[in-house]
C-alpha cells in the first residue's frame, strides 16, 4: 500500500506518468471496436427481453426436487411457448412464459402442478400485460433523456461545452457497451436492469467530473506560460487522479462481483443477476471511458482553439530552440574536447615516428688512429 502512495504521489507531483493523451488515437481505435461489436451483438442476438417488457407470466413453486431443465420442458409443453427457468436459494424454481394471457396461465399452473406434484395453491402466479412493460420501458427512455440532457446543461455551466460534449460522449460509449453484454451474454432485460443502467450513470459521470475539475483548476492562466501545451497538462490530469479513480472504481467493483458471482451464480437469485451484471460492466466501462475516452476528446476539442493553438505553436517553438542550444552546446563541447586531446605534446613522440635514434659516439675521439699502446 506504501508503494501504491509513493506512486501516487509521484503521479500527483508530474514525477512519472503515462502519456495517455499521446496514445489516444489507440484508445479511440479500441473503444469503437468494442463499441462495434457490442452494436453487432445487438443486432445479430438482440436483448431478451424479460415478461415485464413483452408480457406474460411467472410463476414461483416452493422447494422441489425437479430440476429447473425438467421445470423448463414441463412449461414449454404445457404453454407452447419457450420458457425460461431460475433456480431460487430457497430450493424453489421461478419459470417464465412471455406471450400468454390470463386464461392460458389458469391452465399452465394446472399442468405444472401435475407434471411437477405441488399443490396448485402453492405455486404463485403473476400475470404482466404488454402494455405495462412498454409504459416501463417508455418511462426509462424519458428519464434516460432527461438525465443526459441535465447533464449537459450542468457541465456546460460548471465547466464548459467541449466537457459537456466529452462526458455525453463517455455516458453513450458506457451504455452501449453495457446493453451489448447485454445481448452477447443472453441475460434477461427485466426493471433490474433498468435501475442498474440508469445508477451507472451516475458512477460514470463521477469519474470523469473528478478529472475535469483537476484539468480545470490546472488550466487557470494556461495561456500565461509557455512551458504546456493544453494536451500536457490533460494529462498530467488523468496521471494525478490516476490511482484515485483505480482505487474508487475496485472498491466499488468488489461488492458488486460479490453480488453478480456468488448472489447470482450460487444463491441463484435473478433480480441481482440483472441488476449487478449492468453495474459491473457499466463500473468498468465508466471507469475506461472517464481515463481514455472522455479528457483525450476534451483535449482533443480545446486543441482546435485558435487560442490553443497559438499557445501550442509558441510551446513547440521554445522546444525547438532550447533543443537546438542543447545541442549547439554539446557540438561545442565535442569539439572542444577534440581539440584538448588533440593539443600536442612536447613530451611525447609524433604520432608514427618510430624509436628515437640515439648519436652515435665517436669512442676513438681524441685518439690516434691505430693499434693501441
Amino acid at each position: 500500500m506504501s508503494k501504491l502512495g509513493n506512486l501516487g504521489a509521484k503521479l500527483y507531483r508530474g514525477e512519472v506518468g503515462y502519456d495517455f493523451i499521446g496514445k489516444r488515437k489507440i484508445w479511440y481505435g479500441v473503444s469503437i471496436l468494442i463499441t462495434i461489436t457490442a452494436i453487432l451483438g445487438l443486432s445479430v442476438r438482440g436483448l431478451n427481453m424479460g415478461i415485464e417488457f413483452e408480457g406474460g407470466a411467472t410463476f414461483t413453486t416452493p422447494k422441489t426436487s425437479v430440476s429447473a431443465s425438467q421445470a423448463e420442458e414441463y412449461a414449454t409443453e404445457a404453454s407452447g411457448h419457450a420458457a425460461t427457468v431460475q433456480e431460487l436459494g430457497t430450493g424453489g424454481l421461478r419459470i417464465q412464459v412471455a406471450g400468454i394471457d390470463t386464461g392460458e396461465s389458469d391452465k399452465i399452473k394446472a399442468e405444472l402442478s401435475k407434471d411437477m406434484g405441488i399443490p396448485a395453491d402453492k405455486i404463485n402466479a403473476e400475470l404482466v400485460g404488454p402494455s405495462w412493460g412498454q409504459s416501463i420501458a417508455n418511462k426509462a427512455w424519458q428519464g434516460l433523456a432527461i438525465f443526459m440532457v441535465l447533464v449537459v446543461i450542468y457541465l456546460a455551466i460548471a465547466f464548459e461545452w467541449r466537457m459537456a460534449l466529452a462526458a455525453l460522449v463517455a455516458l453513450i460509449h458506457d451504455i452501449t457497451i453495457t446493453v451489448g453484454i447485454y445481448a452477447l451474454v443472453g441475460f434477461e432485460v427485466t426493471q433490474g436492469t433498468v435501475i442498474g443502467l440508469l445508477t451507472i450513470l451516475g458512477y460514470s459521470l463521477y469519474d470523469t467530473v473528478v478529472v475535469f475539475d483537476s484539468l480545470k483548476e490546472q488550466t487557470k492562466d494556461i495561456e500565461k506560460q509557455t512551458r504546456w501545451t493544453y494536451s500536457d497538462v490533460a494529462n498530467r490530469s488523468i496521471n494525478s487522479t490516476l490511482v484515485r479513480s483505480i482505487n474508487t472504481t475496485v472498491v466499488a467493483l468488489l461488492p458488486v462481483a460479490g453480488l453478480l458471482f456468488i448472489g447470482g451464480g450460487f444463491l441463484g437469485a435473478g433480480m441481482l443477476n440483472d441488476i449487478s451484471l449492468s453495474l459491473f460492466v457499466g463500473l468498468a466501462a465508466g471507469a475506461y471511458s472517464s481515463i481514455f475516452i472522455a479528457t483525450p476528446l476534451v483535449a482533443d476539442l480545446k486543441e482546435r482553439d485558435p487560442k490553443m493553438k497559438a499557445l501550442k505553436k509558441r510551446v513547440l517553438a521554445k522546444r525547438a530552440a532550447a533543443a537546438a542550444k542543447a545541442d549547439t552546446a554539446a557540438v561545442v563541447g565535442h569539439q572542444a574536447a577534440g581539440a584538448e586531446l588533440d593539443e600536442p605534446d612536447d613530451d611525447a613522440a609524433p604520432a608514427g615516428a618510430g624509436p628515437r635514434s640515439q648519436p652515435s659516439r665517436n669512442r676513438g675521439r681524441g685518439r690516434p688512429s691505430g693499434k693501441r699502446r
